[in-house]
């Protein structure tokens, strides 16, 4: 469990992290370099999960190994079933990682949402639903081991 307490924005407590596969943490089905190094730091103090439509077929053997959960969705609702699995564990100890249009909505409904702009983009929308926007997932998880800079982003 990580808990921070954000001036002026409020005091938080996260269980969960649940992160898009592609364009989030993968570039074309293919793991970026840092993630399992970063969920394995993580995962000592929180849950993570990796929910995803799985577009290039590879999430589960990119994943092999790592300690996260994975969900492959299937190709109807995706942005609906990934607010109801967020839902399900709890919206307000949930941290959301996303950069498609499919993730808005569990974007939106975390206790904070991160959108991603990486080499896949990402949908305006998702933009729009996020607390946070950052350039990389080595910066978005690195805002869990260095508390500070999600304080000093978020702060008021």
């Amino acid at each position: 469990m990580i808990q921070i307490d954000i001036p002026g924005f409020r005091k938080i407590t996260i269980r969960h992290i649940v992160a898009d596969h592609n364009g989030t943490l993968a570039c074309e089905g293919t793991l970026l370099p840092g993630v399992a190094e970063s969920f394995r730091r993580l995962a000592q103090r929180v849950h993570i999960h990796v929910v995803t439509a799985d577009t290039f077929g590879m999430a589960a053997a990119q994943l092999k190994g790592l300690p996260c959960r994975l969900t492959i969705l299937p190709k109807e609702n995706q942005a609906v079933k990934k607010l109801e699995y967020v839902q399900s564990l709890g919206v307000d100890e949930t941290v959301c990682i996303g950069n498609g249009r499919n993730d808005r909505l569990m974007l939106k409904a975390a206790v904070i949402g991160i959108a991603l702009l990486q080499e896949e983009g990402a949908a305006a929308e998702t933009l729009a639903a996020a607390d946070v926007v950052c350039r990389n997932i080595r910066d978005a998880l690195a805002l869990f081991e260095s508390e500070k800079r999600l304080i000093a982003t978020l702060r008021s």
